[in-house]
């Protein structure tokens, strides 16, 4: 069953265009605010500093007092007042501002500058309330669906019982499902493929991929409550694809959704994971050990605070995620290597350029912590990175057996 979209999608990327072409007014907006959070943090981090120094701090250990006195802690203090006040006069007068202008058209530039900017700085963006922050949603060609049954018959042309469902990863978004093309044109991607050869409606997950993991998560399974209490016609079972960070989603979002009770964790049949750190991806981990060297000295334990300035997203990547228990889902996993043979290495140190290939096949030494996905519903491919998960021929070629 084909289905087509009734939307416009997302133009093509203008080879043209200067960094700034394709923004938003909004956008502007939020990166102002963005910068005044950035000027009051480095204040701080320099106030740190200078109180190491002026403390005159062992070299090692950490400092009794981070705060400064006097005149000195009066200035800086007036640096941060100055700042949040030219942060509120900010919002003050472009927001009235904002709201009138047009809506501009998406671009797939904007789509991937603001996706990378939301995996390394989503939570503070989230949580400050900035226009910059994604909202978590459903889309179809670029474009969002509204969660009601009019609304979904509108932009679903003969939709099927069957939902396929593609969570993209870390600093990515849905479009990333789509394939570059001859002359920068867009080819049908995974999902897509996978929907005509399977009989299943596609669907794409966009979300901020800097908050937690769990938030997501919980977050994921409502929308899915929701989903499929609107879908046009009954659904009958429902596949997740998850690339990398999407695949720990899709299972917080079932464990959330069991805990809650929803009905669409009854027809989750199957969950494949692309890529996925079940077990944690090493770049992660080496950034908390260099974070714990920085802490040991007071001169540099201001510093450890740019390092932590990394989303609460990527933070959770260090260790992964944790199996889930009875729930029935029949699971599938796919991990590559960038060497030709996927046996030349041990599986612990042979990886996609990021996650290592026990680590996205779920395979632990702990009982406890192996997902035991069978040998057959596990595949490695050779000679591919990462994001090659995404479109390899090899990947289709599994998955439409698999999931036949």
């Amino acid at each position: 069953m084909r289905c087509e979209v009734q939307s416009k999608a997302a133009r093509q990327p203008d080879r043209n265009v200067t960094p700034t072409r394709y923004l938003h007014a909004s956008d502007i907006h939020g990166l102002a605010r963005l910068s005044i959070d950035g000027v009051a943090g480095t204040s701080r981090l320099v106030e740190q500093l200078h109180a190491s120094i002026a403390g005159f701090a062992p070299p090692l250990g950490r400092g009794k007092d981070s705060r400064t006195r006097g005149i000195t802690s009066l200035v800086y203090g007036t640096i941060r007042g100055v700042t949040s006040t030219v942060g509120a006069t900010v919002d003050a007068v472009a927001s009235p501002v904002l709201a009138r202008l047009p809506r501009q058209d998406p671009s797939v530039e904007r789509e991937h500058w603001l996706a990378a900017l939301n995996g390394v700085l989503g939570d503070h963006l989230a949580a400050s309330d900035n226009p910059l922050a994604i909202p978590m949603s459903f889309r179809l060609e670029g474009e969002g669906l509204i969660l009601q049954p009019s609304a979904l018959a509108e932009r679903v042309i003969e939709p099927s019982g069957k939902l396929l469902i593609a969570v993209h990863g870390l600093c990515l978004n849905d479009l990333r499902w789509q394939p570059n093309g001859e002359n920068g044109a867009r080819r049908d991607g995974l999902p897509a493929r996978l929907g005509r050869a399977l009989d299943h409606t596609p669907l794409y997950l966009h979300y901020n991929s800097g908050r937690r993991l769990a938030d997501n998560g919980e977050e994921f399974a409502r929308l899915l409550d929701a989903l499929v209490a609107n879908w046009p016609v009954e659904v009958e079972s429902i596949t997740i694809l998850g690339h990398s960070m999407g695949g720990l989603v899709a299972r917080y979002a079932l464990d959330a959704g069991i805990d809650a009770g929803h009905a669409w964790t009854q027809s989750l049949d199957r969950i494949v994971y692309l890529g996925t750190p079940h077990h944690g991806a090493p770049l992660e981990r080496a950034g908390h050990r260099f974070e714990s060297i920085l802490d040991m000295s007071p001169y540099s334990a201001p510093f450890m605070k740019l390092g932590a300035m990394r989303s609460a997203g990527i933070i959770d990547l260090r260790h992964g995620g944790l199996p889930i228990v009875n729930s029935g889902v029949e699971e599938f996993a796919i991990a590559a290597t960038a060497r030709n043979r996927a046996s030349s290495l041990p599986g612990g140190f042979n990886s996609d350029g990021l996650v290592p290939i026990d680590s996205a096949l779920g395979r632990h030494p702990d009982p406890a912590r192996d997902l035991k996905i069978p040998e057959s519903r596990c595949r490695v491919v050779p000679g591919i990175g990462h994001l090659g998960l995404m479109h390899h021929p090899t990947v289709y070629r599994s998955l439409r057996r698999w999931l036949r």
